[in-house]
């Protein structure tokens, strides 16, 4: 990847020449000949890398040719950085390295009016780039004998921006459904039966084709889920670390990680956790046919309880069978079949085409899905890769690329992904190759992998951090859109993470190994003393990034590095401040780190620092000496009550994160934080009001005030934060936001709005209509003002919001019951959500009568919940939504008998006989997604009526065809279930009844035809009591 690091290069140097070249000639003799004409020579080079590129996989001299020119080209950086860090150290300790702070002039090379003190540096500087020059003009004369192809220049397609801003989202599964029940029925066969040992069943199968994607079906499948009273899921990938691995069984079973770091206290806490409990325990991706490291484990397991079963995935039996899988209980997963490639590859290639362009791609599609090679895997990254063409001819430059006749292993093993990294821009494929420096399995924070792109200089040099920011989110969408990472969480913070498919993380390493810098990264964990000793000796004085665990050897760290990161590590030793180049360092969870030394505040290039997790009681003030840094976060440092007034000196802050600390106040000195874009003050406790200064913060486009609960007002001027995009306030104590908050179109995000007297309004939310995500409103209706505020919020109008919670307080007072209903349903009614809302919850509704929207327009639906509508005696006709597949109703009192018109279908009868004259597969189906239904607390709840005999039997008639769940709690008056319609949904497995007398009476004794129309449920469970 010469291109990546060239391109970085010739940034640099177009910056100085830009800027600053006519004032630094006088400084360094002869600099600016040498840098133009090194510029010259790389835009040369630039010209035909592309082609280099390609005939380096299969022409070894030409790849030394490149690494040569890479070699070159970090150096030249290398070069830049020291220069710069000598005028950075000077603008900031003066002539006597005396600090004396002043403000930053330029990004890259400071102020000109600086000079150098000492003429040795100026001419080491210009002595350095003199060297560099002949050495580039021997790569130069080199590049003659290749005879490589200029590229042309291509226009890049508009189309293509639009298609990165969404992840690829993959419904179905194809092939499996076999494979499925298969592995299911090995784990329930015998479920029941008295067993020492757990069984071990195995799913062995090469790399990409799809046993985590099983493990995952069979793992959440509601037959294993009843089955087992717990259920754990770990991935193994390396197993060289027992008290990690012992450390995630406590864990995932616990939901905590134990204080412990020995293995055998934390096999005893395991143990103790799972003891006479009957577990499925999963672990994902196992490696090492070496048993001795699992006596330990396996011998832990056994406390279980009866029936306990572990199901592990591997690439070998011979791993398999040393953990105990017998060949009865081995699956093998075979290859997809040609056909089921072709359908996983279309649904994600064919993403948003119209059904001509569908017809044109099809046959040629099916040929490139008989590149898959049977391979899940393959089928997604190909698919995803042809989302991006538009013609024919694209697709059959991928059915006839070269990469299909290579022969060299590691082509051979990853063509498919050869392919969509080829299409990468240098700088793209620069950010990809980089994430092999995290180890399988873990769980990248994407924020912050962005921002190591940006200490490396992978996002290009020039421009605000704000826009490197957003270059950053494109290049991780486009990178999305390729299938490269998957698994993503959203966390409670609002951050995001995700991971990488193992075969896309050996690809990863496949391409960092082949080329010379990519190797000078690496992610050591400090528990594996040999290994990191040898790495050290050898390898680590070239590394310019480095995340490691447990240990710091500052001594042996190159002065080259730009980002290292350190989890669990102890004093930070002096020599750190030799680290001049580091732009990016992280120090998290360091319990023995009793202070932050004062060498860190000499790193003056450092442009994002993390101190998070360490215990900090306080800061220097010499952290006002970072000039340069962008981004602070001293999170999770809950003793630390006060700030350094410095820090809001370095005006340069576009991120601040001060979450979970102990502050009380925010001083009015924020508002010199001009720059400041993201402020995070979320779980500060104690904090109880914000300085009116924060609106002074117009750049400001995420304030996340979440979990702060003693916070209980806000100033008026939020307008002035014309900026702002995400507004967190979940969980504070705020009642009344800013009317300015209506003025703010720019918003995203929107926890919760309070209305009522002494409150926020409704109409707050009228020009809000980019308003995404998750919305509460706790609404008070007082007057019929309310219908007007109502009507004035134009939710349906908000079409990014995918889910809503409506809370009630009735407080209408001094007018007539019939005025009181008619504000409560105008009300109701004025609220009708977006078409594509996806969850709704509804609370303490006091109208007698619902709204006729929630039937009627919310085809998109999936989760709908009713809850303490006292005053409704029926239910919405709620079979109707297409796409509900999970329905809670609780404390419905007035609810007395469910009719068949809750099914959606107002006579079934009628509709059998239409559609039988009409058409014999035209069918009536009520719910015909719903997987899940709970009713609780319906205390005068009697009849829930049943279908007929005939409508039982008709083919034309579906009723809650996807049901697996259905739970019956606290309705003490419903006296029997109806009967037909549960035979009628076929795919019910899981049947509970608790706290409902008259069920308990009827069923206890689990005889008679009423049980028998039950006893074909799977698992039915009957208590007296709610568990």
């Amino acid at each position: 990847m010469a291109e990546a690091i060239v391109s970085i290069v010739l940034e640099q140097l177009a910056e100085i020449v830009k800027k600053h070249i006519q004032e630094e000639v006088s400084l360094v003799t002869g600099v600016k000949k040498e840098i133009l004409y090194l510029s010259d020579e790389l835009k040369t080079i630039q010209n035909v890398l592309d082609d280099a590129e390609r005939r380096g996989y299969k022409e070894k001299t030409i790849q030394h040719w490149l690494n040569k020119l890479e070699d070159t080209s970090y150096d030249i950086a290398d070069v830049l950085d020291e220069w710069n860090y000598a005028i950075l150290k000077l603008q900031i300790e003066g002539p006597d390295n005396v600090v004396t702070p002043k403000p930053k002039v330029c990004p890259f090379i400071p102020s000109p009016c600086l000079c150098f003190e000492k003429v040795t540096f100026r001419r080491d500087i210009a002595k350095k780039i003199k060297g560099l020059k002949e050495r580039m003009d021997m790569i130069v004369k080199e590049k003659a004998r290749y005879d490589f192809i200029v590229a042309q220049p291509v226009e890049p397609k508009k189309s293509d921006r639009v298609k990165t801003t969404s992840f690829v989202e993959v419904e179905e599964i194809q092939g499996r459904g076999e494979d499925k029940d298969a592995v299911v029925s090995k784990l329930l066969e015998g479920a029941d039966q008295e067993e020492r040992n757990p069984r071990v069943i195995s799913i062995v199968g090469t790399g990409g084709i799809g046993k985590t994607t099983l493990a995952q079906l069979v793992y959440n499948d509601d037959g294993v889920t009843n089955c087992f009273k717990k259920k754990i899921w770990v991935c193994v990938s390396d197993v060289s670390d027992e008290v990690k691995i012992a450390k995630g069984l406590v864990e995932q079973v616990n939901g905590s990680a134990p204080n412990l770091n020995e293995l055998e206290s934390l096999l005893k806490c395991l143990e103790d956790s799972i003891s006479g409990e009957k577990f499925l325990l999963v672990l994902d991706d196992v490696w090492t046919e070496y048993c001795t490291k699992w006596e330990p484990l396996k011998k832990s397991l056994k406390r279980g309880g009866l029936g306990s079963k572990i199901l592990i995935t591997t690439r070998s039996e011979r791993v398999a069978k040393m953990m105990g899988t017998t060949e009865n209980e081995i699956h093998r997963l075979g290859l997809l079949s040609h056909e089921d490639c072709w359908l996983l590859m279309r649904g994600i290639a064919f993403i948003e085409r119209t059904e001509e362009d569908c017809e044109k791609l099809k046959d040629i599609g099916w040929d490139i899905a008989n590149k898959c090679k049977g391979l899940p895997l393959a089928a997604k990254v190909l698919g995803s890769l042809l989302r991006f063409k538009d013609d024919v001819q694209e697709w059959e430059h991928v059915l006839d690329s070269e990469i299909w006749q290579l022969k060299e292993a590691e082509v051979e093993l990853f063509p498919h992904l050869f392919l969509s990294y080829n299409e990468l821009s240098p700088a793209m494929k620069r950010c990809f190759s980089y994430c092999a420096i995290f180890p399988k399995d873990f769980q990248i924070d994407v924020e912050k992998l962005i921002r190591m792109w940006m200490a490396l200089g992978y996002l290009s040099s020039g421009g605000s951090s704000g826009d490197l920011e957003l270059r950053g989110r494109e290049y991780f969408d486009n990178l999305i859109m390729r299938s490269f990472f998957q698994e993503f969480c959203k966390h409670f913070d609002g951050s995001t993470s995700c991971k990488m498919h193992d075969i896309v993380h050996d690809f990863a390493q496949f391409l960092r190994k082949n080329k010379s810098h990519d190797n000078n990264m690496a992610g050591l964990d400090g528990r594996d003393r040999t290994t990191t000793k040898e790495l050290f000796q050898s390898q680590i004085k070239v590394y310019r990034s480095l995340i490691c665990e447990d240990i710091l050897p500052f001594t042996h760290l190159s002065k080259s590095l730009s980002v290292l990161r350190v989890l669990e590590c102890g004093p930070v030793e002096r020599e750190i401040e030799n680290l001049t180049r580091l732009r990016y360092l992280q120090l998290k969870h360091c319990p023995r780190l009793d202070h932050i030394p004062q060498s860190i505040f000499k790193l003056y290039n450092l442009e994002t620092l993390y101190l998070n997790d360490l215990g900090l009681k306080e800061i220097p003030e010499e952290i006002g000496n970072l000039i340069n840094l962008r981004h602070l976060d001293l999170s999770h440092n809950y003793n630390l009550e006060k700030l350094p007034e410095t820090i809001y000196n370095l005006h340069n802050l576009e991120t601040l994160y001060l979450k979970f600390l102990g502050l009380e106040e925010i001083p009015d000195e924020i508002g010199n934080l001009i720059n400041l874009r993201h402020l995070d003050l979320s779980r500060n406790s104690k904090l109880r009001k914000l300085p009116e200064t924060i609106y002074n913060l117009h750049h400001l486009r995420t304030l996340n005030l979440g979990l702060c609960d003693d916070l209980q007002d806000l100033h008026e001027g939020i307008e002035r934060l014309v900026n702002l995009k995400q507004f967190i306030n979940k969980n504070t104590a705020i009642e009344r936001l800013p009317s300015g908050l209506q003025q703010l179109t720019s918003l995203e995000t929107l926890n919760k709005l309070i209305t009522g007297r002494g409150c926020s309004k409704l109409g707050y939310l009228n020009k809000l209509d980019k308003l995404s995500g998750e919305i509460k409103l706790f609404i008070s209706l007082d007057d019929a003002e309310d219908v007007i505020e109502a009507r004035k919020a134009k939710l349906r109008k908000k079409i990014h919001i995918k889910e809503l919670h409506l809370t009630f307080l009735d407080q209408i007072k001094d007018i007539t019951d019939e005025e009181k209903e008619s504000i409560r349903n105008d009300v109701m009614e004025a609220l009708q959500p977006p078409p594509n809302l996806t969850r709704l919850e509804i609370v303490s509704c006091q109208g007698i009568k619902f709204a006729g929207w929630i039937a009627s327009s919310l085809d998109n639906l999936r989760v709908l919940g009713i809850h303490w509508c006292n005053y409704w005696s029926t239910l919405p006709p709620l079979g109707k939504l297409p796409r509900l597949e999970e329905l809670r109703v609780s404390g419905m009192g007035k609810l007395e008998i469910l009719g068949r018109e809750f099914l959606g279908i107002a006579s079934l009868s009628d509709d059998i006989n239409t559609s039988s004259s009409s058409s014999s597969s035209s069918m009536v189906i009520g719910f015909p997604k719903l997987k899940e239904l709970n009713m609780s607390w319906c205390n005068n709840l009697k009849e829930w009526e049943d279908i007929t005999t005939e409508e039982e039997e008709s083919a034309t008639v579906s009723i809650m065809p996807c049901l697996e769940t259905l739970v019956i709690q606290r309705c003490n008056q419903l006296r029997v279930l109806p009967h037909r319609l549960l035979r009628k949904a076929s795919s019910l497995r899981h049947l509970e009844m608790g706290d409902c007398d008259h069920l308990y009476e009827r069923y206890k004794d689990k005889e008679g035809s009423d049980w028998r129309s039950l006893s074909r449920i799977p698992q039915v469970e009957l208590s007296h009591k709610w568990n």
